[in-house]
């Protein structure tokens, strides 16, 4: 089953409102898609069911899910009590470019200035099919968000413009963070090394921490303490 893209933003925000409460089979079934055991080998299944049922059609170029509308879509795993239990992919690191590019042009920018958080049960003790999707929320960057981002963002994209890739740790960032981001340990990305000579990187990638996007959710619905 194809889904056409939302006509606009109140057309995406009835779709999203439609699946709240839905199992993952359920829209599965609805979508003719098969239904992992479990997420270790299919680690983008609920993105990706998420984008069809609503109909995103930027795939794996660098803008927004929902071009037209400059919405970015991002499924968000929780717990019972509503909280984060990982952290979330942003987008992945233009190791050569990233060096010679503006927070305000960056693709962190671009990616989470109007996004549509949609929660969904993420436990592991709850079989993939039977986790259920959440009410979406759909945000857009705020002033004081974006100073927290730009400060992360600024600072890391700086070790690797000056060539401190290899250096950078999870640890980095208070609420943005840089990871290895690839299917396997063999895959390498081109980048430069602190003398400028190029060499053979480990894709990364930028990915929001846990306590950002457990803030955004408590400041939006009544979350148990």
């Amino acid at each position: 089953m194809t889904v056409p893209p939302p006509r606009d933003q109140a057309e995406l925000i009835a779709r999203a409102a439609e699946l709240a409460g839905l199992r993952l089979a359920d829209l599965a079934a609805r979508l003719g898609a098969p239904v992992p055991p479990d997420l270790r080998r299919a680690k983008g299944f609920v993105g990706g069911l998420l984008e069809r049922a609503l109909g995103a059609t930027a795939g794996s170029r660098a803008v927004p899910d929902f071009p037209e509308l400059h919405i970015e879509l991002k499924t968000l795993p929780v717990d019972r009590a509503g909280s984060p239990v990982e952290s979330t992919f942003v987008c992945t690191i233009p190791l050569t470019e990233i060096g010679e590019v503006e927070w305000a042009d960056s693709r962190v920018r671009r990616k989470l200035s109007r996004v549509l958080w949609v929660p969904v049960e993420g436990e592991r003790a709850i079989a993939v099919g039977e986790r259920r999707i959440g009410q979406a929320l759909l945000y857009e960057l705020t002033v004081e968000d974006e100073a927290l981002l730009r400060a992360d963002w600024e600072e890391l994209a700086g070790y690797i413009g000056r060539g401190h890739v290899e250096e950078l740790r999870g640890h980095l960032g208070k609420v943005l963070q840089i990871r290895p981001k690839a299917a396997h340990s063999r895959a390498r990305r081109l980048g430069f090394d602190a003398d400028g000579a190029p060499f053979a990187a480990l894709p990364r990638g930028f990915y929001l921490r846990p306590s950002f996007t457990g803030a955004l959710l408590a400041r939006h619905f009544a979350l148990p303490r």
